[in-house]
């Protein structure tokens, strides 16, 4: 399972929007004026273009106006969060590889990550967000004092806790990954990238709690938009590594030949990045009116009803991290075996790279349309208005929809020449091994996209257990299917039968979070009307892929798999696969595609 904090969009810096990236929902202060509208639900025998979003009245439809605007602001700040992203791993992989010296720097890079979910992070995205909307509409200050108490908080307890990790480096490198343990020089190559990595956490719990802070107030864009540095920083620092020590195709670097130079540089840089991200997050607070300092009365203000709900988000994440470790541990056994047998790209990074990738619809679509309702649906939730809540909820998942379904078959169908065109700088055999995972990454996005949108319906009412309960099933099905495969599998596939897993195990959790949501909200998710817009985006999507991946076959084969003819592959089968989607969404007349089209030509002013 990946930690939720993501490398690109959380851990990488997005940087600067143009204009104006302070776009506003309804103000608390409108909140307590009027009662928002109670939703009516929509027949979809009156949908119409405008259809993906949830009908009510003029001003609820205002609202999804503004919804829209901030989540196209969000979605282009997290796209080039994601772009940036990718060159990033790109010159990585130019750099060190795809192999057993990469493996380790994915190992210590992972670390911080994982502790800082677990001591908090996933407690501020989930929890926090409603408490920092409560106390703006309630406390005299507009929630100021609340913020700084919050931000207080994290910044002491992720000092602490970043001092005791660095210390405890080999231990916790010892626990991601046996394998590498056993070998003394890829064990001290990774505690010394661990060493530099851990830090990062400080600066993560920083970025968010700051960034939590913009968003309830309505100002997304800096969360955004300030990782794009973060990326930067990084592949400055990557490309210093090729610049003093050649690239790998040239090197062959590996555990054994690397040096504590570039080491340090390849450190320094993973730490800088996050620094810089942080830091730029200053100058949109004080541009919002926000006065930024220390306090330290916690009690009697909130804090201890928030870390009360926090329990269930910690062993919620701690669910997460141990069928993280467990993929991590046969995955980096798995590439360890396969290099052996002369496969590379068939361990962690190849793993980590695929689904990088995999999940760019995810963080462009989905998540920006949900950072954009979730204060809604917690107002909504707050107001005892379940209808409205259901068709949040709803529209949220019809919209994000008409990307994420495509997209999916496109992964499945155009994997492969995606990674070989992406990665040749690391070599074609690590092209074409992370061009098999992210095949079977592929479908796998359905079910990852709705339970993302499902589960807000929870944090919209405060409800912490339910969705850890659904993570543990979620944790144990991808860590059972994915030790079946290590078993069954050769080392060369097993890494790629274990990003099937990881949409299967999501596949399980959708049912079980959808059940009891559908309770939650008085027996009506508005179900049918979702399940009819899903299975016909598959229906359109399914010889759209068919027809795509036929084209990209026939173009590899004649043209090969070098960089010319993965991109001839990649246009043409992409050209095939969007037309036939496009033709056959038209044909059965799909409001939500109709919807998006329309939307895109006014954007465009056509």
């Amino acid at each position: 399972m990946r930690a939720s904090y993501d490398q690109s969009d959380g851990r990488g810096p997005e940087a600067g929007f143009a204009a104006d990236d302070t776009v506003r929902l309804r103000s608390p202060a409108a909140d307590m004026r009027a009662t928002e509208p109670r939703h009516e639900r929509e027949s979809s025998s009156s949908a119409t273009p405008g259809a993906g979003e949830p009908s009510s009245d003029r001003q609820r439809a205002g609202g999804s106006s503004g919804l829209v605007k901030s989540s196209a602001v969000m979605a282009a700040g997290t796209f080039v969060s994601r772009i940036t992203g990718f060159l990033r791993t790109l010159v990585m992989a130019a750099a060190i590889g795809v192999g057993t010296l990469n493996d380790s720097y994915q190992v210590a890079n992972v670390l911080p990550t994982m502790i800082y979910v677990l001591v908090g992070g996933g407690a501020l995205n989930a929890v926090f967000v409603p408490q920092l909307v409560r106390a703006m509409k309630e406390d005299d200050d507009g929630g100021e004092a609340y913020a700084n108490r919050l931000l207080t908080l994290v910044v002491v307890a992720l000092a602490g806790v970043t001092a005791l990790c660095v210390l405890a480096a080999p231990l916790l490198v010892r626990m991601m990954s046996p394998d590498i343990a056993s070998d003394p020089q890829r064990m001290a190559v990774t505690v010394a990238f661990a060493r530099y990595c851990l830090p990062t956490m400080f600066f993560m719990g920083a970025h968010v709690v700051l960034g939590q802070i913009l968003n309830a107030r309505g100002r997304f864009g800096a969360m955004m938009w300030t990782p794009v540095l973060n990326n930067l920083v990084i592949i400055a620092s990557f490309g210093a590594f090729i610049w003093a020590f050649g690239a790998f195709t040239d090197s062959g670097v590996s555990p054994s030949t690397v040096t504590p130079e570039g080491v340090r540089l390849l450190g320094l840089g993973t730490l800088l990045g996050l620094a810089v991200q942080a830091l730029a997050m200053l100058p949109y607070l004080r541009d919002a009116g926000f006065r930024l300092r220390l306090r330290f009365d916690f009690r009697g203000h909130g804090l201890g009803k928030a870390l009360g709900l926090a329990k269930w988000t910690l062993l919620f994440v701690l669910a997460n991290h141990l069928g993280l470790i467990v993929v991590t541990q046969l995955a980096t056994k798995a590439g360890s075996l396969a290099e052996r047998a002369g496969h590379t790209g068939s361990g962690i990074t190849a793993y980590n790279y695929a689904l990088l990738l995999w999940q760019m619809p995810q963080a462009i679509i989905t998540v920006s349309v949900m950072t954009a309702v979730l204060p809604r649906i917690s107002r909504s939730a707050q107001d005892g208005d379940p209808a409205a809540v259901r068709d949040d909820i709803s529209y949220g998942l019809r919209t994000s929809a008409v990307a994420i379904v495509p997209c999916a078959f496109a992964f499945l169908a155009l994997g492969l020449p995606m990674a070989t065109l992406l990665y040749a700088g690391s070599g074609a055999e690590g092209a074409r091994g992370i061009g098999y995972v992210l095949m079977a990454f592929g479908l796998g996005l359905i079910p990852y996209s709705v339970q993302y949108v499902v589960l807000r319906g929870f944090y919209a009412y405060e409800d912490t257990r339910t969705p850890f309960f659904n993570t543990v099933i979620v944790a144990v099905v991808n860590a059972a299917a994915s030790g079946l495969c290590f078993a069954v599998l050769s080392p060369r596939w097993a890494v790629a039968g274990m990003a099937a897993s990881y949409g299967l195990a999501y596949a399980v959790g959708v049912g079980v979070a959808w059940r009891r949501l559908r309770r939650r909200l008085g027996g009506d998710l508005d179900g049918s009307r979702v399940l009819r817009t899903y299975a016909r985006l598959v229906a359109a999507a399914t010889p759209a892929a068919l027809a795509g991946g036929g084209v990209a076959y026939a173009v590899t084969t004649a043209l090969g798999s070098g960089a010319l003819g993965s991109l001839a592959a990649l246009l043409a089968g992409g050209s095939v696969l969007l037309g036939v989607f496009m033709g056959v969404a038209h044909l059965m007349r799909l409001p939500e595609v109709s919807a998006m089209v329309g939307m895109v030509r006014g954007r465009l002013g056509r």
